[in-house]
């Protein structure tokens, strides 16, 4: 048999090989996420997409930043879960280098400036996410109260004032079951949404399991089928288990 001859009849069992060891992430399925944005400032850098995959950051894409500010992903989705835009800064400075944000089919616009990457950060394009800015902005006042109780129980301490810190530190529990209590409200608010799994995965997953039951019951059957939500329902049941 000729050579001519030999490669036409091995051809159809080369493409069979080549096709059969495509990559995976061809054959991935799902909607496509398209993030877009400006980093005010930057000239050079990194910039990466992250999510976490089996409690594990991973780089699902990344791109080169180089000239223009402006930047742009592609990737496909299934349920709107949480990723995280990291810049690469070459600083030397692990703080205030990476976005977290709430993904989900469709467009998804993050601009902000270089110098305080994460705190100017503004994003667009995710029901999820102006839920979550919503939550957050109320968590900080939380914070910020729990921080001034702390600092005061602490000068009470120090004033050997021992009544008025006991009572700071009944008031600073207080606080903490109001945080939960809000967390908790929240999240069953917005069943129909990812964010209230989520939340109550990351933010009060010890909470009494009656109030966490109470959050699973309201989800929709699209919320339970997500990933989140079937992390959530894993997670109930376990703790029942046990």
């Amino acid at each position: 048999m000729t050579k001519k001859y030999t490669f036409f009849y091995l051809f159809p069992l080369l493409l069979i090989f080549i096709l059969a060891c495509q990559p995976e992430k061809e054959k991935a399925t799902g909607d496509t996420m398209i993030v877009t944005g400006k980093i005010e400032g930057l000239r050079k850098g990194t910039l990466y997409l992250q999510k976490i995959e089996d409690t594990l950051l991973v780089n699902v894409d990344s791109t080169l930043v180089k000239g223009s500010p402006n930047f742009e992903f592609k990737t496909l989705i299934n349920t709107p879960e949480v990723f995280y835009l990291y810049l690469d800064k070459e600083d030397g400075n692990p703080l205030n280098d990476r976005i977290l944000f709430f993904g989900e089919k469709g467009n998804i616009e993050i601009n902000t400036l270089l110098k305080t990457f994460e705190s100017s950060a503004v994003i667009k394009g995710s029901k999820n996410q102006e839920l979550l800015q919503e939550h957050i902005a109320i968590k900080r006042r939380f914070n910020d109260q729990n921080l001034d109780l702390i600092q005061k129980y602490y000068q009470a301490q120090s004033d050997g004032k021992m009544k008025k810190a006991d009572s700071i530190q009944q008031n600073l529990k207080n606080l903490q079951r109001r945080r939960y209590l809000f967390t908790i409200n929240f999240a069953a608010q917005h069943t129909d949404q990812n964010i209230a799994p989520y939340l109550a995965l990351t933010e009060v997953y010890d909470a009494n399991f009656s109030l966490l039951d109470s959050i699973a019951i309201k989800m929709t059957p699209e919320v339970r089928k997500s990933k989140y939500g079937k992390e959530f329902i894993k997670y109930l049941k376990e703790r029942r288990e046990k």
